[in-house]
């Protein structure tokens, strides 16, 4: 967890356009001597980093479908066991990574959407994550409620109309934009709750490599809608192995892993990191960091006692 938050203080401290994390020796070559893995709330509050909004599922939702008629909602218990005043919403007992992150950048937790109605409460940054949702608007209808990526965007740019309300106009809020961490989270209930749904034609028409073309192709029209908006330090996280989680292995009859889940998901964030260079050599003056969460989960399952498991 610290070591993600640390990567994003790299980011904040203005580090090299493109990077692939991990490596694991908890340096980061490409952004200057002296930085490394590690970082504190003390440390993290001197990065000058004003806010930061962040996008995603529901491994970022932090209660924005609570008010839906969804299926995908955590506002129960035992949701929030370990979070102070119970369930909020989280996909967690407690924090979720992004609040670990916004904690450890000196910003306080930050409000969901619905949380966000006044430009005070959105200040310091807003989450418009939603469980279920996509990069393709119908991935997640077997939950009913959800928000997809693009309705994110837009209710984004609603937040975007406070602020620069609150602040004078956008002139004013351009460079606090600028100053701000976009996290995005992707692409999973793309594959979990579209392509490997029986009940979509999604598999018939498409295979996995036009499909993965697809998503992509649409993913970076996103983020270069989010760009034109006026972020410029992007951080894209990649689609973690997925063979293995409680849904795939539900769907077997012998209770085990899908390999073939994760033969879907590799070449995807290979195309992710191939759009993240794209992005950064036709945005020079905007930061995109791909973080391999493919490969951090990967090694913390092959070697959990070396991190604390």
């Amino acid at each position: 967890m610290a070591a993600a938050a640390a990567l994003l203080l790299l980011l904040a401290l203005g580090g090299a356009a493109a990077q692939v994390f991990p490596p694991w020796n908890g340096t980061f070559p490409g952004f200057g001597p002296g930085i490394s893995g590690g970082g504190t709330g003390a440390a993290a509050g001197a990065t000058g980093v004003p806010a930061m909004f962040v996008f995603g599922d529901s491994l970022t939702d932090n209660g924005n479908n609570n008010d839906l008629q969804s299926l995908a909602k955590a506002n129960y218990p035992p949701y929030g066991i370990d979070f102070a005043g119970g369930p909020t919403g989280r996909f967690s007992n407690g924090y979720t990574m992004v609040d670990e992150i916004a904690q450890l950048l000196g910003l306080p937790l930050l409000p969901s959407h619905p949380d966000a109605s006044s430009a005070d409460a959105a200040l310091r940054g807003v989450n418009f994550a939603s469980a279920a949702a996509g990069i393709l608007d119908n991935t997640g209808q077997n939950f009913v409620g959800r928000i997809p990526f693009n309705q994110q965007i837009k209710n984004f740019e609603q937040t975007l109309g406070q602020l620069s309300r609150k602040l004078g106009g956008a002139s004013r809020l351009a460079p606090t934009l600028a100053r701000s961490i976009f996290y995005v989270g992707m692409g999973s209930n793309d594959y979990l709750n579209n392509y490997l749904m029986p009940n979509y034609n999604t598999r018939n028409e498409y295979n996995g490599d036009q499909y993965s073309t697809l998503l992509v192709q649409q993913y970076a029209r996103q983020l270069n809608t989010l760009y034109n908006l006026g972020a410029r330090r992007f951080v894209i996280a990649g689609v973690g192995s997925m063979a293995c989680i409680p849904n795939m292995r539900a769907r077997s009859p012998m209770n085990v892993c899908s390999p073939d889940v994760d033969d879907l998901i590799i070449p995807f964030n290979n195309k992710v990191k191939a759009m993240v260079n794209n992005l950064n050599a036709n945005r020079p003056n905007a930061k995109f960091i791909y973080v391999d969460n493919y490969a951090m989960i990967s090694e913390i399952l092959r070697n959990p006692w070396s991190y604390g498991t």
